[in-house]
């Protein structure tokens, strides 16, 4: 590699992830920030890309959203050195949504890592709004901050309380951040998944001591009345249509995850119990402050979150592995830099 290229890691086409040299870039557009990547958090979506799942993206692509850096030179109200978490939702400003206070649906919206290339690599450009101070966070901290921020906004959606009783269908990572952060208002958090092995870790890493492995069984744990707040992250069609179910009367839906399948319930017991289903999308600025906040007051625990730490070339290595079996994952972090 020149002083003129970086290493990026791409995922050229379905199943097949390369690492190559592109143009290292040396300036950014006016009110864009160059950074450094210093950390890079592989998420469900980049499995997804590699397998040809993903139905938004054009391939090849540099991949990586959950991103940490540090700045590169003075501007745009930021100081060389700096440490940054990334918002990886590059939105117009002018839509609807934006102009709502939205910008995580924006109708236009660009996700690094997804419909423009992401931060698998050493340098990258991001709007100045986009960056968030990661003070008093690690790089491999900051780089986490993303993923949880998901869980936050559906709790913030939710308008989960103290004393809520939550059921969460779903125990991966983005279950997991719905669920810490569900707790964290002082919620009665129950887990459901068909892995006894993810719950033990759910139990094991982070003291959820409320598992479930079927939908029948987290009702009969509330004598049938069912759950003031559910929220699924299973990625299934299936598991959402039982997970209507298991809401109590007056209760809310919430459905993380995303399926390209038709969702159907019955309506009549819907009304019956005056539900609310709510769709939950990305995060905004408050949901990444509020994750941000929680690891600087030690209210999330990142060593167990994070499942490893590795360079670029040996997460080339076994990016396929890792994607063919994650039961076990919660959080890889490529490491960039320091």
């Amino acid at each position: 590699m020149s002083a003129k290229t970086m290493k990026v890691g791409v995922v050229t086409a379905p199943g097949t992830f390369e690492v190559q040299d592109r143009p290292l870039p040396v300036a950014a557009p006016d009110g864009w920030v160059l950074i450094e990547i210093c950390a890079v958090g592989v998420c469900g979506t980049d499995y997804h890309i590699l397998e040809g799942k993903h139905p938004f993206l054009a391939y090849p692509r540099i991949i990586g959203h959950e991103l940490s850096g540090r700045v590169l030179q003075d501007g745009n109200g930021w100081a060389e050195g700096d440490l940054v978490v990334v918002n990886p939702y590059l939105s117009c400003g002018t839509c609807r949504a934006c102009i709502r206070g939205k910008p995580n649906c924006c109708y236009n919206i660009q996700v690094l890592g997804v419909h423009r290339d992401g931060g698998l690599a050493r340098r990258l450009a991001v709007p100045a709004e986009n960056l968030y101070p990661a003070d008093g966070l690690s790089p491999q901290q900051a780089a986490m901050v993303e993923f949880l921020a998901i869980g936050a906004h559906a709790v913030r959606r939710s308008e989960v309380a103290a004393r809520d009783r939550v059921l969460v269908t779903g125990v991966g990572p983005i279950g997991i951040g719905a669920a810490l952060f569900a707790r964290l208002t002082g919620a009665e958090v129950s887990l459901l998944d068909h892995s006894p092995d993810r719950l033990r870790m759910a139990q094991d890493r982070f003291g959820f001591a409320s598992g479930h492995l079927s939908v029948d069984a987290a009702i009969a744990a509330t004598h049938g009345e069912g759950y003031d707040v559910v929220f699924d992250a299973t990625g299934h069609g299936g598991a959402i249509e039982a997970g209507f179910a298991a809401v109590a009367h007056g209760g809310s839906y919430t459905l993380v995850s995303v399926v390209k399948d038709d969702i159907t319930f019955h309506d009549p017991d819907f009304h019956k119990r005056e539900l609310r289903l709510i769709g939950s999308r990305n995060a905004l600025r408050a949901d990444f402050d509020w994750v941000i906040a929680a690891f600087g007051a030690g209210d999330i625990d990142a060593a167990a979150l994070c499942s490893s730490q590795v360079s670029l070339d040996a997460f080339a290595a076994t990016f396929g592995e890792l994607a063919a079996d994650r039961s076990s994952l919660i959080k890889v972090i490529v490491q960039m830099q320091s």
